[in-house]
């Protein structure tokens, strides 16, 4: 009996050439068909380009971007609150106040006086200031504040504020024996947008040459490195543009376009590394310009645009928890995104078709040498090979890291942003925490409201409020009582109480709950009152993380559910489906564990530059984990398409495996290099929101391009070879569709 030997398979090792058998890439597929066009019509694709990102910076222009309002915030019971003010016109007028201290400590009483009527005859000229209130003094006699009142109903009252503080400038500059600052919740909210322009502007300027330097490594050549960061940066502008129309419905909170760079400048160029490698694969393999760029359109362009529809898709679970802010960050993360996708498979075809060969010159010598040696995936063999050979340990070992990482994330305290996590060397923040010290009554304000069906009633509610708040102060839950203000028409009266504690004291929060269980129910129900509820200061951020809180499920298994449908749809493989939502949760643990072990803690607030609250901020780990899972499926994405290529081939799965990880190796390596820099970027910017998640995201890229994607992944795929049979399936398209690929002989 004679047997025929197999044919040997393949030596993934060796490039193979394309021969004969290749055939010409996909004419069926719109990406293809879009890149083609592109680059055959490379003058128009890029005058095309350059007219929207013009156009969407012209719209910056003449449609300001939006900002939140106190109204934009409200939820639950406290929205509610807010809501009823409003309606009846009893909402407090905004106001500044200048606080005046001595070096010495004890303020003299003349000096003092003489400063308020410096203060007083400088703000009563300025428009839009309603009146300058008479001088408060501290219990100590050690300050005195001077309460300022603006008029209600201005929309713009930053010019007034500004010329307020050159008043107050200049009587400080008159009485240098005295500390006067001016504070309050416009100059606050000025200044912190002031320091987040700052910060903008710094991680623009650290961002973009680091990426260039990680770029000009990655490829050896200046004009090849030049190119994802001019694109990603254009589509950051064009994005941002954009956002300032849809900010007319969804205003922006003031960290949208923090968020914007950030995704933009990490998205933008890995998406242009993942095309421009692989054209420039196909080149070196012997195609043509307009051949390796097809080729490229129907494998990494391919890659591109699930991996940007899996960010859009994640990035979307955000609108259901119904928030202003997290709309805000969601819409402008979706729109760099999209316009990342768009660039990648329009303008950049353009540009390799018009630049042809070009597009590796001038090359840095050195450079150039080391990134074709790092390009043959040499680095990446030597480390996955271990991992081949033992999968089941190497897979044990992995998840054990994996855990032990994200065992802290347990402990994870969440609150949400105070006066303590601003940068305490903002002015206007340093002059509020001096205040709260010396005047308990400018601490928070809890609100209860009582509405009644008739004008009647309004003695009987108004006692009821004035007994409720003598109630308050003898059991500790308010430290003042201010008189109970009624409405014009009767029907609505408000009685304001100020906090025992400082703004962020739980005491504040312990209050408001009692108020609401026991106090208010006990002292209300059953009277003339028909409708009552609590808000303020307080209740506003009690109710904001109760209803985070509520949608956290939703939000996570909506996006979890998605992105495995989608893997699924891709993928064809149930297994891989579940395989990589499994390893995204592991990412994501992992930085949840390292985010809470730095930011809960005090070891790390020298590097960092920042003093611990004790909690992340709440709105940062839910926005951390969409964009995780959707920044994940980049690697995944781009990884498992080239083992599928190679199980199509005929490969076996541990060649497979080994021919996806090498031929991935630098393009991956380059992306997350990118992405790290992009994200430790803004680790070092002064807002502590901006930290927490430069740091979350920073770890779980790093995880993911290294532990998961060397060992995790490769592991998982071998244990689980007898399930991954679908992937050998190719896809039913036509003969001309096939994209033109290596056929090994």
């Amino acid at each position: 009996m004679t047997t025929t030997a197999a044919p040997p398979q393949p030596d993934p090792r060796q490039p193979q050439r394309v021969g004969p058998r290749s055939v010409r890439p996909g004419r069926g597929s719109p990406v293809v068909r879009i890149a083609r066009w592109s680059a055959t019509h490379p003058w128009r694709a890029i005058s095309l380009w350059l007219a929207l990102v013009v156009g969407a910076m012209a719209l910056m222009t003449v449609v300001p971007t939006q900002s939140m309002s106190d109204d934009d915030y409200g939820v639950g019971e406290s929205g509610r609150a807010a809501e009823m003010i409003r309606d009846a016109d009893l909402g407090q007028a905004p106001s500044e106040v200048v606080l005046v201290t001595a070096d010495g400590g004890s303020l003299d009483r003349a000096a003092g006086e003489g400063a308020y009527e410096a203060i007083r005859s400088g703000a009563e000229g300025i428009a839009h200031v309603d009146g300058v209130g008479p001088p408060v003094w501290s219990d100590d006699g050690t300050a005195m504040l001077v309460p300022i009142t603006l008029e209600k109903g201005v929309d713009d009252l930053d010019a007034t504020v500004d010329a307020l503080h050159d008043a107050t400038t200049e009587v400080a500059d008159s009485h240098p024996d005295l500390d006067i600052a001016q504070t309050g919740g416009a100059s606050i909210g000025n200044q912190v947008d002031e320091r987040v322009g700052e910060d903008l502007g710094s991680g623009e300027a650290r961002s973009l040459p680091i990426t260039f330097l990680i770029m000009i490594v990655a490829f050896g050549a200046l004009i090849a490195a030049a190119i994802p960061v001019a694109l990603a940066f254009s589509c950051v502008l064009t994005a941002l543009g954009l956002y300032a129309v849809v900010s007319t419905f969804i205003p922006d909170s003031g960290t949208v376009a923090s968020v914007v760079l950030m995704i933009g400048m990490a998205v933008g160029v890995d998406y242009s590394l993942f095309y421009l490698k692989r054209e420039r694969e196909e080149r070196l393999k012997g195609a043509s310009t307009l051949d390796a760029i097809e080729i490229a359109a129907a494998t990494s362009g391919r890659a591109v645009i699930v991996a940007g529809l899996a960010v859009i898709v994640a990035m979307s679970g955000l609108l259901l928890t119904r928030d202003t802010v997290f709309a805000g960050l969601a819409v402008g993360a979706m729109l760099v995104v999209a316009v990342a996708m768009l660039g990648s498979v329009t303008v950049l075809p353009a540009l390799l078709a018009k630049l042809g060969r070009w597009v590796d010159r001038p090359r840095v010598p050195g450079l150039w040498r080391l990134n074709r040696r790092l390009g043959t995936g040499g680095i990446s063999k030597r480390l996955v090979r271990p991992v081949l050979e033992r999968p089941k340990t190497a897979l044990a070992l992995s998840l054990g890291v994996l855990v032990a990482l994200s065992a802290p994330a347990l402990g994870m305290t969440l609150h949400q942003g105070t006066i303590d996590t601003l940068p305490q060397d903002i002015p206007a923040v340093a002059t509020f925490q001096k205040v709260q010290e010396h005047f308990p009554a400018e601490r928070p304000t809890i609100e209860v409201v009582a509405r009644s069906d008739s004008a009647a009633d309004t003695a009987a509610v108004k006692g009821e409020l004035e007994a409720l708040g003598a109630q308050a102060q003898r059991d500790g839950l308010a430290s003042e009582v201010n008189p109970v203000a009624v409405s014009d028409d009767g029907r609505t009266s408000v009685l304001r109480l100020t906090t025992v504690g400082p703004e962020g004291d739980v005491a504040n929060e312990e209050a408001v709950t009692e108020l609401r269980e026991t106090v208010v129910p006990d002292t209300l129900d059953g009277t003339d009152a028909s409708e009552w509820a609590i808000g303020g200061d307080v209740a506003d951020t009690m109710d904001a993380q109760d209803a985070q809180r509520d949608a956290l499920p939703l939000v996570v298994g909506f996006v979890l559910l998605l992105t495995l449908l989608m893997m699924w749809f891709v993928f064809r493989s149930g297994t891989v489906a579940l395989l990589t939502t499994g390893l995204n949760l592991l990412s994501v643990g992992a930085a949840f564990g390292v985010m809470t072990l730095v930011f809960q803690n005090t070891w790390a607030e020298g590097m960092l530059d920042f003093t611990s609250p004790g909690f992340l901020v709440d709105w940062v780990p839910l926005f951390c984990f969409v964009v995780l899972v959707g920044l994940s499926m980049d690697y995944h994405v781009f990884v498992m398409s080239r083992i599928r290529e190679g199980m199509r081939r005929g490969l076996s799965t541990r060649l497979a495996v080994e021919y996806g990880v090498r031929e991935t190796a630098s393009v991956v390596t380059s992306a997350a290099a990118v992405m790290v820099s992009v994200f430790a970027v803004f680790a070092t910017l002064s807002m502590l929101e901006m930290k927490q998640m430069g740091i979350g995201l920073s770890v779980a890229i790093l995880v993911d391009a290294t532990l998961v994607r060397l060992v995790l992944l490769p592991a998982a795929l071998l244990v689980l070879d007898k399930r991954l049979g679908k992937l050998r399936v190719p896809e039913r398209r036509k003969a001309d569709e096939a994209p033109k690929v290596a056929v090994p002989a």
